[in-house]
């Protein structure tokens, strides 16, 4: 189907992103989900992953950290917690992250505090996925 379809992505700090996109595929909590223009109304929510969007024929990508998605046939709109693009995500940050998470995790401690420290590992995974992507891509 031709056309472009509304991407916007709000979290609660600000309007980070509103522009048309040819496609979006988003991490919805039972797996992931395409949207072209013209798709259905579904309404989603979101779990940790990553945000993609092709506009002409350059993929970008964000890294989204739970939320909702409303769908519309002509617009997109991701409500989340946390959402980064993938040009903003510093590699070397991400890298100690996963590492300062990682030892988080190998230290152990109370089952509250192993929990927060593999949500804290797999956020930190998916920024330096994201932000590595988008850097072998050119778009970072």
């Amino acid at each position: 189907m031709a056309g472009k379809i509304l991407l916007e992505v709000v979290t609660p700090e600000k309007l980070l992103l509103s522009q048309e996109v040819d496609e979006v595929i988003a991490p919805g909590s039972e797996g992931e989900f395409g949207v072209l223009p013209g798709h259905c109304h579904l309404l989603s929510s979101l779990r940790i992953g990553e945000l993609r969007y092709k506009t002409q024929d350059a993929w970008h990508y964000m890294s989204i950290l739970w939320g909702y998605a409303e769908v519309t046939p002509a617009k997109v709109t991701v409500m989340a917690e946390i959402a980064e693009k993938a040009e903003d995500i510093d590699v070397g940050r991400a890298q100690q992250a996963v590492e300062k998470a990682e030892q988080r995790l190998q230290a152990g401690g109370l089952p509250s505090e192993v929990k927060e420290a593999q949500i804290s590992l797999e956020k930190a995974r998916l920024r330096k996925k994201i932000a590595d992507r988008a850097k072998k891509s050119g778009h970072a």
